[in-house]
């Protein structure tokens, strides 16, 4: 027996049970796929020790090895790729003031990748404490990445910059014109100290069904699952992005 609301019709109630099945079925489904992910075979091996860029402790640039992002009695990693610089059939307003607000446009960050990382920000701490590690790799040079990150109060997400190595080439994080890639890749560390890719997110990579391009991570999302929840639903936030380009340009990486 299900709740009831007040004043709702019965039509309402009919409409919203038979919707139910639907979401415990996809409950069910999701559920289903993440068991799958975890139990996919292992992947390959990383070949790289990669070095990346950022700002240590004391504020100063640095470098970390990809083996360093591990933190210590952890295996798993989580790297975003940032699109930083965006692409470049993104003609949406930059930032409006902080330190990308006179830069070129084609030289500062995609904002939905932003969005998605301000959305991250906070669950950051909560899924260390799970003991995964978290971080953005963008291509833009650490300071001025760095500068950006201040700017929208992000303390918590680790910035990296991949400027001097080709790990976003290497995992289809950057298309070999140089344009950047929004993908999500997982690594795991083995007991033998090696690393392999454990998953990424290749369903950017498959044709678009209509309505659907480009949400290869729609379900890590909070700002736009919370939407979907709403009659407005999700708003059109690509009218000045050039996604038949973004999806040709990744079309043609297939073939």
């Amino acid at each position: 027996m299900g709740v009831t609301f007040p004043n709702e019709s019965p039509n309402y109630r009919d409409a919203r049970n038979r919707l139910l099945q639907r979401e415990a079925a996809l409950r069910r489904e999701m559920e289903s796929v993440a068991a799958e992910i975890r139990a996919l075979p292992p992947g390959g091996h990383v070949l790289e020790d990669y070095e990346f860029d950022h700002i240590d402790e004391t504020g100063s640039p640095a470098k970390v090895r990809l083996s360093e992002l591990f933190r210590p009695g952890t295996d798993t990693l989580i790297l975003y790729h940032y699109m930083f610089p965006r692409h470049h059939s993104d003609s949406r307003a930059g930032p409006r003031s902080g330190p990308m607000a006179g830069c070129a446009l084609e030289d500062g960050p995609c904002p939905s990748c932003t969005a998605l990382l301000d959305n991250w920000e906070g669950a950051v701490r909560h899924v260390e404490g799970f003991g995964v590690n978290i971080a953005a790799v963008a291509k833009a040079p650490i300071e001025r990445v760095s500068a950006f990150a201040a700017d929208r109060g992000w303390r918590a997400l680790k910035l990296l910059s991949a400027a001097n190595n080709s790990f976003k080439r290497d995992y289809h994080g950057e298309s070999e014109d140089g344009q950047q890639v929004p993908i999500l890749t997982v690594f795991h560390k083995d007991g033998d100290g090696s690393i392999r890719l454990s998953w990424a997110s290749e369903l950017l990579f498959e044709p678009a069904d209509p309505g659907q391009d480009p949400r290869h991570l729609g379900t890590v999302e909070p700002m736009w699952t919370l939407l979907d929840l709403t009659p407005g639903g999700r708003p059109d936030v690509t009218e000045q992005f050039d996604s038949e380009t973004y999806r040709a340009e990744m079309d043609e990486r297939q073939t």
